[in-house]
């Protein structure tokens, strides 16, 4: 392990970001975010969720520097006395999840259709193009919200899981076609080098060709794409969230969080919405430098 990291470091992408100071302390902000939402059991001073716990007469509490604050509650407190650091931190875990699938799902997607219409060309292409470009045509903010709510509708009680399966299937949905754009052009250019017209002459099969010498070839923009666009999946389903068709109300993300805080903004208790909100800037901040770094560190005229 720590052989491969010296060898990273070593690498020209390990060199820029040691020479990138954006970088690492996005990188910093980042690992720090994750951490703490993977760990939020053990990180996080209260259980927001146990209701067990809750107490309705510490509902509206300040911050622990304000006069009427508590150290009990760093950041204060929500309408229903949850901790809103506990609950900030359970919720980027519920954000980031949800980003990081659908993000998933749209790469492994968007790659399996991008490989296609750029190797085998023809009617195929001009199909699976003629799609991409009707998917462009609607926002996809809308898209998602149009799927999360004919979701909603028909499963009004399904279980969370579904829930959550909905909501990544509406974030997915025209998120798969820019990556099928992307795949398709280097595949273009990749299907007419040296090496995949040996592999053709020596009888390799086209899927082979496809899997194991075109792929590889043609993920590094992919890579790019992905990080960047993880932060605006995090974005669109914190809007969900927040317009109310998100994430089930029992398992809060940080868009139901600012949507909470949202009614009691004008009324003086601005650290319901606020600190929710700033969580999300730090990771879609976070998460946007370093797609834009990765971006520079793999374009070779950059170097």
């Amino acid at each position: 392990m720590k052989k491969t990291i010296a060898r990273w470091l070593d690498s020209d992408v390990g060199h820029s970001f040691r020479s990138s100071p954006v970088a690492m302390l996005a990188a910093a902000i980042a690992f720090v975010c994750v951490f703490c939402a993977v760990f939020a059991g053990w990180v996080s001073p209260h259980n927001p969720f146990d209701l067990a716990t809750l107490e309705l007469g510490d509902a509206r509490l300040p911050p622990a520097w304000s006069t009427e604050g508590t150290t009990k509650y760093l950041l204060g407190t929500d309408d229903q006395g949850r901790d809103i650091l506990s609950a900030v931190i359970y919720g980027a875990r519920i954000s980031l999840i949800v980003g990081l699938v659908s993000v998933m799902v749209s790469v492994f997607v968007g790659v399996f259709f991008g490989l296609l219409a750029g190797f085998w060309g023809g009617w195929l292409d001009a199909f699976l193009m003629r799609v991409c470009d009707v998917m462009l045509s609607f926002p996809p903010i809308l898209v998602a919200l149009l799927m999360a709510g004919v979701g909603r509708a028909l499963f009004p009680d399904a279980p969370t899981s579904v829930a959550f399966g909905v909501l990544i299937i509406s974030i997915s949905l025209t998120g798969w076609v820019q990556y099928a754009r992307t795949v398709r052009g280097s595949t273009l250019v990749e299907r007419s080098r040296e090496y995949v017209q040996a592999a053709r002459v020596t009888g390799v099969s086209p899927w082979r060709i496809m899997m194991r010498h075109v792929l590889p070839n043609v993920m590094g923009p992919v890579l790019v794409l992905a990080t960047i666009q993880v932060a605006t999946a995090i974005i669109t389903e914190a809007t969900l969230s927040f317009l109310g068709v998100g994430v089930p109300p029992t398992s809060p993300s940080l868009g139901t969080l600012i949507r909470v805080g949202n009614e009691y903004l004008f009324s003086g208790e601005w650290w319901i919405t606020v600190f929710p909100g700033a969580m999300l800037v730090l990771i879609a901040l976070s998460v946007n430098l370093l797609g834009d770094w990765l971006r520079d560190a793999l374009n070779p005229r950059l170097r």
